[in-house]
């Protein structure tokens, strides 16, 4: 009796639960960029010009539900590549301050000084400066990547379940 009932509800199992979920894919050029399914976070702008951001709650015939709401995956716009990248955009905005900030000042203690101008900076200011401002250039520029949909990518809703 005891094995029936187990084997009864190792059949039922397959019936409550559900496997794979829907999938939203970026392509670009056909080629398979990113994949979000349900539990991942998404950041995204509108086609209206409007931006959210939220973990994807559902997936279900062609919607996006994040926070509460719901999306036509149409009308998804462009999507922001989320990753740690913001923390070393602020770190090269920090440092182009403190590159400029030595130039200004190693001009400023030149003037006050009344040396030549040729004076003013040392061979070390210029490295550290230049070193500081074209390394904040280059972290400022590692900002998040952002999917503009409708060219060269393009959103497809991967409907799996039923």
């Amino acid at each position: 009796m005891i094995r029936k009932i187990l084997i009864l509800l190792i059949c039922a199992i397959p019936m409550a639960v559900e496997a794979q979920r829907d999938v939203l894919v970026i392509t670009r050029r056909g080629m398979h960029e990113k994949a979000f399914t349900v539990g991942d976070p998404m950041t995204f702008e509108t086609i209206y010009g409007q931006w959210f951001s939220g973990t994807i709650e559902d997936l279900h015939h062609d919607t996006v539900y994040i926070s509460g709401q719901a999306f036509n995956y149409n009308e998804i716009g462009a999507i922001r590549r989320s990753d740690n990248k913001g923390e070393l955009n602020g770190l090269g905005i920090k440092m182009m301050v403190a590159g400029a900030g030595l130039a200004v000042i190693s001009a400023v203690n030149g003037a006050l000084r009344q040396d030549h101008p040729n004076q003013w900076f040392t061979t070390s200011g210029y490295i550290i400066s230049g070193a500081l401002l074209a390394g904040g250039f280059i972290l400022a520029e590692l900002r998040p990547k952002t999917y503009k949909l409708g060219g060269r990518f393009k959103l497809t809703y991967l409907q799996i379940s039923k």
